[in-house]
């Protein structure tokens, strides 16, 4: 399973996040959607998985979850948009990570690209970054990587250029 994980559009979208898009199984959107013509246009070239954000309004709330968990390819995950990150996870987050963590944590709501290992929860923690223009980030990023068997496979980070 190709995934695209993005977050922070803030209303954004261009030609190069779609052509990354088509190339992947699921776009997973870690919040702060903005606009949901943003959402529409991933759903057209691919199968798209969000939970909104903070900055998102009553009708992306409407549509989409504050969390979202699952399992993918035998992975458990969890995507949130606020949740912190090891071992500083926030309030809301924390105890339901120390009482059934998943394997893959996602958040997006910082700007700031992290993948990191939680060794005392045995879970993988990943924030794409921002791929929009919106905010103090310098670089747009977002993450692609495979599930394959319960495995997390060929992780990289695409850099999308200043904002």
């Amino acid at each position: 399973m190709k995934i695209l994980l993005l977050s922070d559009t803030h209303s954004y979208m261009d030609e190069r996040i779609l052509y990354y898009a088509s190339l992947a199984d699921e776009v997973w959107h870690a919040g702060d959607i903005g606009d949901l013509s943003v959402t529409d246009k991933l759903q057209e070239v691919c199968s798209l998985r969000a939970v909104y954000g903070n900055i998102d309004d009553h009708v992306a709330r409407a549509q989409f979850p504050l969390n979202n968990r699952f399992v993918c390819e035998g992975i458990d995950v969890w995507i949130t948009h606020i949740g912190g990150y090891p071992p500083n996870y926030n309030k809301s987050t924390r105890d339901k990570i120390k009482s059934n963590p998943p394997k893959l944590f996602v958040c997006g709501h910082s700007h700031i690209l992290k993948v990191m290992p939680d060794k005392r929860y045995n879970l993988l923690h990943m924030n794409p970054g921002a791929c929009g223009t919106y905010g103090f980030h310098k670089i747009r990023t977002m993450l692609r990587f495979e599930i394959n068997s319960g495995k997390i496979e060929n992780l990289e980070v695409i850099e999308l250029g200043k904002k």
